[in-house]
């Protein structure tokens, strides 16, 4: 399978059409572009009975540039690059980067389709689909688009990796009203897909997200937690908040930034500590998160020097 890839190397989750659903949604466009040329030029034929015979040859260009050729190229731009043909095998049109097609690139495809599709029967276009690693005909070339399918079988959503345990509940009364929707959605992206990308681009990702979070909360985050390991601390807090507001009816706590996340212990939130043989940095707890474990930290929990917050399993900066 051929994936796309946006400028940030983010792999998007679209499929590209293949040869046979193509040809099946170019079969239904092209009845239903004929059905609509022969209705328009009976009735263009029955108005123009006193014509001439030159009017008659124009008028009949002039229909079949607009029906065969205009038409489509108007669905498809009105329509984001969904035909009929292509909404009925699930099918659209995008750019190679994913995102909506505008009129010049229907425009280009439209003007390629009547060469390859029309004028050949659509041998050309069957040839250039089959030689494509992504199934794509010379107006796709030209055009800079990708047809892809919509409507894929059903798989299970990427699960959000789980933060560091000594992390969890460190930001337990931080104000998260300030953050957008459209920055929680690019930070859950992230997280699920961040084995995916390149050590250097993913991390420059995190820590332009992790950025955004601190400018929209104000918080401080410890040293030395990775860019990665804090956006999934804070993103388990608000779905703890979101399950506490939907099972229990309780509103979850906002209120300053706890003195904890400066480097300080806790004095409020819930408990944290953990067995000696879960403490982070041990196998098992490592096993069950997918961020490492600073090495200061690890080692004042392993000696048991209280480092890291003590009982109230806090965490401080490793010195």
């Amino acid at each position: 399978m051929s994936e796309l890839v946006t400028g940030d190397a983010v792999v998007l989750g679209l499929r590209p059409a293949r040869l046979p659903s193509r040809a099946l949604a170019a079969a239904i466009d092209l009845a239903v572009v004929f059905f609509v040329f022969i209705l328009i030029s009976v009735v263009v034929g029955i108005a123009s009975v006193t014509l001439d015979e030159a009017a008659v040859a124009a008028i009949t260009v002039a229909l079949f540039l607009l029906v065969l050729i205009g038409g489509p190229i108007a669905v498809e731009t009105l329509s984001h690059g969904r035909s009929l043909g292509k909404l009925a095998c699930g099918l659209r049109v995008v750019r190679d980067d994913g995102g909506p097609i505008r009129f010049r690139h229907a425009l280009v495809r439209g003007a390629m389709g009547a060469v390859e599709i029309l004028m050949t029967f659509g041998a050309v276009a069957c040839i250039a689909s089959l030689v494509s690693a992504r199934g794509r005909r010379l107006g796709d070339v030209f055009a800079g688009t990708l047809v892809v399918r919509e409507r894929v079988a059903a798989r299970g959503s990427a699960a959000l990796p789980p933060p560091p345990p000594w992390l969890v509940g460190r930001f337990s009364q931080l104000d998260l009203s300030a953050v957008p929707d459209e920055l929680w959605l690019a930070v859950r992206q992230y997280l699920t897909r961040m084995h995916q990308l390149d050590p250097g681009v993913g991390g420059a990702i995190a820590g332009r997200l992790a950025d955004e979070l601190v400018a929209r909360t104000g918080i401080v985050p410890p040293q030395g937690i990775p860019a990665a390991a804090f956006l999934a601390a804070v993103v388990h807090e608000r779905q703890a908040r979101d399950a506490r507001r939907a099972f229990a009816g309780v509103s979850p706590a906002v209120g300053p930034v706890p003195a904890a996340a400066s480097g300080a212990p806790a004095a409020s939130g819930p408990p944290l500590a953990t067995a000696p043989s879960e403490a982070p940095g041990t196998s098992k707890a490592s096993g069950s998160s997918a961020f490492p474990v600073p090495g200061d930290v690890a080692r004042r929990e392993a000696e048991g020097s209280g480092g890291v917050g003590g009982s109230s399993g806090g965490f401080a900066p490793p010195g």
